[in-house]
């Protein structure tokens, strides 16, 4: 008898551990994301009041489905006045899963958004907080950074990517020019705030400083996209 009940105890004692490490397992595997209207999955990160996607905008559309204009042409590039987008170096197959897409001005101010629903391009008062949270622009840089030279050029100095954020160095498209530049060596982020007839206030974290800098360039300019949620 006594040997049928310690039977029957560990029994329900294997179940119960196979249960709790059940849900034990799912709880650590749980990653938080956020889906754009392409079908996109992004991770996000929580960063002070703030939740950002952790990768770089991939999207092809707008939000209510509209295609956003695909141009590779450096000269159709430099003149364009409505939203378009392109990879770095023009080569999709390599650099879309990583480094996402680069955008001009144009489609980061289009009324039918970017981001997806709950979601916008950060203003540069956001990117601001942002960097005041994680120590000012001589310091976020490298909290901010991916760790090693996987995708960063060395040294990628004091890149700790403590909170998540996961920026990589996707280059930029300069619009005078229409050329690429600093694929693996800066990393260029739009946001959504006019600096006067010409220019936009952008953010870019370099492979050899360990700060962000805060600068205004050229609508025509194609840069990476990070979205906040709203």
């Amino acid at each position: 008898m006594m040997i049928g009940i310690n039977k029957i105890r560990f029994t329900v004692f294997v179940y119960a551990s196979l249960f709790f490490l059940t849900i034990g397992c799912k709880k650590e595997s749980f990653q938080p994301t956020v889906t754009d209207v392409d079908g996109n999955v992004y991770k996000i990160v929580t960063i002070g009041t703030q939740t950002w996607m952790a990768e770089n905008l991939k999207t092809t559309k707008y939000r209510n489905g509209d295609p956003i204009n695909y141009v590779t042409d450096g000269k159709a590039w430099s003149s364009l006045t409505e939203g378009a987008y392109c990879y770095c170096n023009n080569d999709e197959a390599t650099n879309k899963k990583d480094y996402g897409a680069l955008y001009n001005w144009h489609a980061v101010n289009d009324i039918r958004n970017l981001a997806p629903e709950g979601w916008h391009i950060p203003t540069d008062a956001e990117w601001e907080i942002l960097t005041t949270y994680l120590g000012g622009l001589d310091n976020a840089g490298g909290k901010l950074k991916e760790k090693g030279t996987l995708h960063w050029s060395s040294p990628n100095s004091n890149a700790t990517n403590e909170n998540g954020f996961t920026a990589l160095p996707g280059g930029s498209r300069a619009g005078s020019a229409s050329l690429f530049y600093d694929f693996g060596y800066i990393g260029s982020w739009w946001s959504s705030t006019d600096s006067g007839a010409l220019g936009v206030w952008n953010r870019s974290m370099s492979f050899y400083y360990s700060g962000v800098f805060r600068g205004a360039y050229s609508k025509q300019n194609g840069f990476s996209v990070r979205c906040v949620k709203d």
